[in-house]
Protein backbone atom coordinates (compact mmCIF):
# COMPACT_ATOMS: atom_id res chain seq x y z
CA UNK A 1 0.00 0.00 0.00
CA UNK A 2 1.55 3.16 -0.58
CA UNK A 3 2.06 6.05 1.99
CA UNK A 4 0.04 8.76 1.63
CA UNK A 5 1.22 12.28 1.60
CA UNK A 6 -0.77 15.83 3.29
CA UNK A 7 -4.03 15.45 5.45
CA UNK A 8 -6.71 17.03 3.11
CA UNK A 9 -6.91 14.88 -0.17
CA UNK A 10 -6.93 11.48 2.29
CA UNK A 11 -9.22 13.04 4.21
CA UNK A 12 -11.54 13.45 1.31
CA UNK A 13 -11.43 10.46 -0.39
CA UNK A 14 -13.19 7.49 1.85
CA UNK A 15 -11.22 4.73 0.23
CA UNK A 16 -8.08 5.69 1.29
CA UNK A 17 -9.00 7.20 4.23
CA UNK A 18 -10.36 3.59 5.41
CA UNK A 19 -7.26 2.03 3.99
CA UNK A 20 -4.62 4.35 5.64
CA UNK A 21 -6.61 3.87 9.04
CA UNK A 22 -6.53 -0.15 8.94
CA UNK A 23 -3.00 0.02 7.44
CA UNK A 24 -1.99 1.84 10.68
CA UNK A 25 -3.75 -0.35 13.21
CA UNK A 26 -2.59 -3.36 11.89
CA UNK A 27 0.87 -1.99 12.16
CA UNK A 28 -0.30 -1.47 15.75
CA UNK A 29 -1.55 -5.21 15.66
CA UNK A 30 1.98 -6.56 14.57
CA UNK A 31 3.64 -4.96 17.33
CA UNK A 32 0.69 -5.69 20.25
CA UNK A 33 0.83 -9.58 19.27
CA UNK A 34 4.18 -10.54 20.56
CA UNK A 35 3.70 -8.78 23.43
CA UNK A 36 0.48 -11.27 24.11
CA UNK A 37 0.17 -13.44 27.11
CA UNK A 38 3.62 -13.02 28.10
CA UNK A 39 5.14 -11.64 31.32
CA UNK A 40 4.11 -8.06 31.51
CA UNK A 41 3.49 -5.50 34.30
CA UNK A 42 0.16 -4.11 34.83
CA UNK A 43 -0.31 -0.77 36.49
CA UNK A 44 -3.48 0.40 37.04
CA UNK A 45 -4.20 3.83 35.77
CA UNK A 46 -6.06 6.48 37.76
CA UNK A 47 -9.45 5.66 37.19
CA UNK A 48 -8.27 2.20 38.50
CA UNK A 49 -8.42 0.10 34.96
CA UNK A 50 -5.26 -1.51 33.92
CA UNK A 51 -2.60 -0.22 31.25
CA UNK A 52 0.87 -2.49 30.06
CA UNK A 53 3.79 -1.53 27.61
CA UNK A 54 1.21 -2.89 24.55
CA UNK A 55 -0.82 -0.08 25.42
CA UNK A 56 1.67 2.49 25.58
CA UNK A 57 3.54 1.64 22.90
CA UNK A 58 0.71 0.73 20.41
CA UNK A 59 -0.37 4.17 21.36
CA UNK A 60 3.10 5.98 20.32
CA UNK A 61 3.17 3.99 16.82
CA UNK A 62 -0.32 4.99 16.09
CA UNK A 63 -0.05 8.97 17.00
CA UNK A 64 3.39 8.69 14.77
CA UNK A 65 1.56 7.17 12.14
CA UNK A 66 -1.42 9.60 12.42
CA UNK A 67 0.91 12.79 12.40
CA UNK A 68 2.90 11.90 9.33
CA UNK A 69 0.18 11.05 7.33
CA UNK A 70 -2.55 13.34 8.22
CA UNK A 71 -0.46 16.79 10.06
CA UNK A 72 -2.51 18.93 11.64
CA UNK A 73 -6.01 17.09 12.31
CA UNK A 74 -5.75 16.63 16.34
CA UNK A 75 -5.98 13.55 18.04
CA UNK A 76 -7.30 12.37 21.14
CA UNK A 77 -6.44 9.11 22.24
CA UNK A 78 -6.86 6.83 25.74
CA UNK A 79 -3.15 6.41 27.61
CA UNK A 80 -2.19 10.00 26.63
CA UNK A 81 -5.60 11.12 28.48
CA UNK A 82 -4.70 9.54 31.26
CA UNK A 83 -1.59 10.94 31.95
CA UNK A 84 -1.60 14.08 30.23
CA UNK A 85 -5.37 14.94 30.85
CA UNK A 86 -8.22 15.63 27.69
CA UNK A 87 -8.40 18.67 25.85
CA UNK A 88 -10.95 21.71 26.92
CA UNK A 89 -12.19 21.71 23.56
CA UNK A 90 -11.32 19.90 20.10
CA UNK A 91 -11.86 21.02 16.88
CA UNK A 92 -14.79 19.95 14.35
CA UNK A 93 -12.15 17.39 12.69
CA UNK A 94 -10.34 15.10 15.06
CA UNK A 95 -9.05 11.50 15.64
CA UNK A 96 -10.36 9.00 18.26
CA UNK A 97 -7.78 6.41 19.49
CA UNK A 98 -8.01 3.31 21.40
CA UNK A 99 -4.61 1.56 20.84
CA UNK A 100 -6.10 -1.65 23.05
CA UNK A 101 -9.43 -1.72 24.03
CA UNK A 102 -10.25 -4.89 26.05
CA UNK A 103 -6.94 -4.61 28.64
CA UNK A 104 -7.98 -6.64 30.86
CA UNK A 105 -8.84 -9.11 28.60
CA UNK A 106 -5.48 -8.58 26.83
CA UNK A 107 -3.77 -9.02 30.29
CA UNK A 108 -6.17 -12.34 31.03
CA UNK A 109 -4.71 -13.93 27.89
CA UNK A 110 -8.63 -13.41 26.11
CA UNK A 111 -8.56 -13.15 22.62
CA UNK A 112 -11.10 -10.25 22.82
CA UNK A 113 -9.60 -7.01 22.58
CA UNK A 114 -8.73 -4.56 19.75
CA UNK A 115 -6.85 -1.54 18.36
CA UNK A 116 -9.14 1.44 17.27
CA UNK A 117 -8.90 4.44 15.10
CA UNK A 118 -11.63 6.17 14.18
CA UNK A 119 -12.14 9.97 12.66
CA UNK A 120 -15.09 12.57 13.93
CA UNK A 121 -15.91 15.28 12.00
CA UNK A 122 -18.88 17.59 13.43
CA UNK A 123 -19.96 15.25 16.21
CA UNK A 124 -20.23 12.33 14.44
CA UNK A 125 -18.12 9.29 13.46
CA UNK A 126 -17.03 9.50 9.32
CA UNK A 127 -14.41 6.82 9.32
CA UNK A 128 -13.05 4.53 11.11
CA UNK A 129 -10.62 1.37 11.40
CA UNK A 130 -11.13 -2.08 14.10
CA UNK A 131 -8.53 -4.84 14.34
CA UNK A 132 -8.20 -7.52 16.37
CA UNK A 133 -4.86 -8.70 16.99
CA UNK A 134 -5.36 -12.53 17.92
CA UNK A 135 -7.73 -13.17 15.08
CA UNK A 136 -5.84 -10.82 12.46
CA UNK A 137 -9.68 -9.63 11.76
CA UNK A 138 -9.99 -6.55 10.25
CA UNK A 139 -13.35 -3.93 9.47
CA UNK A 140 -12.94 -0.60 7.83
CA UNK A 141 -15.16 1.94 6.44
CA UNK A 142 -15.05 2.99 2.88
CA UNK A 143 -17.29 4.97 -0.10
CA UNK A 144 -18.97 1.68 -0.47
CA UNK A 145 -20.12 0.75 3.29
CA UNK A 146 -17.92 -1.62 5.65
CA UNK A 147 -15.70 -3.98 4.81
CA UNK A 148 -14.22 -7.35 6.55
CA UNK A 149 -10.45 -8.31 6.00
CA UNK A 150 -9.38 -11.51 7.85
CA UNK A 151 -6.53 -13.92 6.59
CA UNK A 152 -6.77 -16.07 4.18
CA UNK A 153 -9.91 -14.63 2.12
CA UNK A 154 -10.51 -11.72 -0.16
CA UNK A 155 -11.45 -8.15 1.64
CA UNK A 156 -15.05 -8.67 1.50
CA UNK A 157 -18.33 -5.74 2.08
CA UNK A 158 -20.34 -6.54 4.93
CA UNK A 159 -23.74 -5.72 6.05
CA UNK A 160 -25.76 -6.14 9.26
CA UNK A 161 -28.75 -8.08 8.74
CA UNK A 162 -32.36 -8.03 9.79
CA UNK A 163 -33.29 -9.08 13.75
CA UNK A 164 -34.59 -12.62 13.66
CA UNK A 165 -38.97 -12.37 14.72
CA UNK A 166 -38.20 -14.66 17.35
CA UNK A 167 -35.26 -12.07 19.17
CA UNK A 168 -32.19 -11.26 18.51
CA UNK A 169 -28.62 -12.27 19.59
CA UNK A 170 -27.55 -9.64 22.23
CA UNK A 171 -23.84 -8.89 23.12
CA UNK A 172 -22.96 -8.26 26.79
CA UNK A 173 -20.13 -8.11 29.39
CA UNK A 174 -18.65 -10.87 30.96
CA UNK A 175 -18.84 -9.30 34.23
CA UNK A 176 -22.62 -8.36 33.46
CA UNK A 177 -24.85 -8.66 37.13
CA UNK A 178 -27.97 -11.58 36.46
CA UNK A 179 -30.41 -8.75 37.96
CA UNK A 180 -29.14 -6.23 35.04
CA UNK A 181 -28.68 -8.72 32.17
CA UNK A 182 -32.89 -9.74 33.27
CA UNK A 183 -33.73 -5.84 32.98
CA UNK A 184 -31.86 -5.34 29.55
CA UNK A 185 -33.96 -8.76 28.10
CA UNK A 186 -37.35 -7.28 29.37
CA UNK A 187 -36.34 -4.11 27.77
CA UNK A 188 -35.21 -4.94 24.53
CA UNK A 189 -36.30 -8.12 24.11
CA UNK A 190 -33.67 -10.19 22.71
CA UNK A 191 -33.22 -14.08 23.08
CA UNK A 192 -29.83 -15.15 23.53
CA UNK A 193 -26.23 -13.45 24.80
CA UNK A 194 -22.84 -13.72 23.98
CA UNK A 195 -20.24 -12.45 26.00
CA UNK A 196 -17.18 -10.91 24.46
CA UNK A 197 -15.01 -7.58 25.12
CA UNK A 198 -13.97 -4.45 23.71
CA UNK A 199 -15.10 -2.76 20.64
CA UNK A 200 -15.43 -6.26 18.90
CA UNK A 201 -19.06 -6.48 19.63
CA UNK A 202 -20.07 -3.44 17.44
CA UNK A 203 -17.63 -4.96 14.56
CA UNK A 204 -20.17 -8.03 15.11
CA UNK A 205 -23.15 -6.40 14.92
CA UNK A 206 -21.73 -5.10 11.58
CA UNK A 207 -20.65 -8.09 9.79
CA UNK A 208 -24.59 -9.61 10.80
CA UNK A 209 -23.30 -12.23 13.33
CA UNK A 210 -25.36 -10.41 16.17
CA UNK A 211 -28.25 -7.81 16.72
CA UNK A 212 -28.00 -5.54 19.42
CA UNK A 213 -25.41 -4.42 22.20
CA UNK A 214 -27.42 -2.18 25.13
CA UNK A 215 -24.26 -0.52 27.06
CA UNK A 216 -25.95 0.94 30.52
CA UNK A 217 -22.66 1.65 32.01
CA UNK A 218 -19.64 3.95 31.14
CA UNK A 219 -17.27 4.36 28.33
CA UNK A 220 -14.72 6.89 27.06
CA UNK A 221 -15.49 8.43 23.41
CA UNK A 222 -12.36 6.70 21.70
CA UNK A 223 -13.86 2.80 23.31
CA UNK A 224 -16.23 2.90 20.50
CA UNK A 225 -15.59 5.47 17.67
CA UNK A 226 -13.77 3.48 15.00
CA UNK A 227 -16.33 0.77 15.86
CA UNK A 228 -19.19 3.03 15.60
CA UNK A 229 -18.20 4.25 12.28
CA UNK A 230 -17.50 0.67 10.67
CA UNK A 231 -21.00 -0.50 12.34
CA UNK A 232 -22.63 2.90 10.56
CA UNK A 233 -21.06 1.78 7.07
CA UNK A 234 -22.58 -1.41 7.38
CA UNK A 235 -26.00 -0.11 7.70
CA UNK A 236 -26.77 -0.31 11.76
CA UNK A 237 -26.85 2.82 13.82
CA UNK A 238 -26.01 3.74 17.75
CA UNK A 239 -28.10 5.93 19.83
CA UNK A 240 -29.12 7.01 23.29
CA UNK A 241 -31.24 4.59 24.77
CA UNK A 242 -34.10 7.02 23.89
CA UNK A 243 -33.33 6.71 20.51
CA UNK A 244 -31.55 10.41 20.23
CA UNK A 245 -28.27 10.38 18.17
CA UNK A 246 -24.98 9.87 19.77
CA UNK A 247 -22.25 12.36 19.20
CA UNK A 248 -18.42 12.69 20.09
CA UNK A 249 -16.22 16.08 20.92
CA UNK A 250 -17.93 16.26 24.60
CA UNK A 251 -14.61 17.93 25.61
CA UNK A 252 -16.36 19.68 28.42
CA UNK A 253 -17.62 16.37 29.90
CA UNK A 254 -14.52 14.71 29.71
CA UNK A 255 -15.14 12.73 26.45
CA UNK A 256 -17.22 10.55 28.77
CA UNK A 257 -20.29 8.61 26.99
CA UNK A 258 -24.07 8.53 28.47
CA UNK A 259 -25.38 5.08 28.25
CA UNK A 260 -26.18 3.62 24.51
CA UNK A 261 -27.68 0.84 22.51
CA UNK A 262 -26.14 -0.34 19.29
CA UNK A 263 -28.65 -2.09 16.57
CA UNK A 264 -28.30 -3.65 13.20
CA UNK A 265 -31.17 -3.73 10.97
Amino acid sequence: MDTMQGSKADLADADRLGAALVEIAEEASRLILPLWRGALDVHTKSDDSPVTIADRQAEALILERLAQRFPGVPVVSEEDASEFGVPEKIADRFFLVDPLDGTKAFVRGDPSFTVNIGLIQGGRPIAGAVVVPPTGEAWLTSSAGAIKKEPGRDPRPVKVRACPPAGGVALISHTMKPETLDDLRRRYGFAETQAMDSSVKLCRIAEGTADIYPRHGPTMEWDIAAAHAVLLAAGGRLTTPEGEPFLYGKATEGFRNGWFVARGA
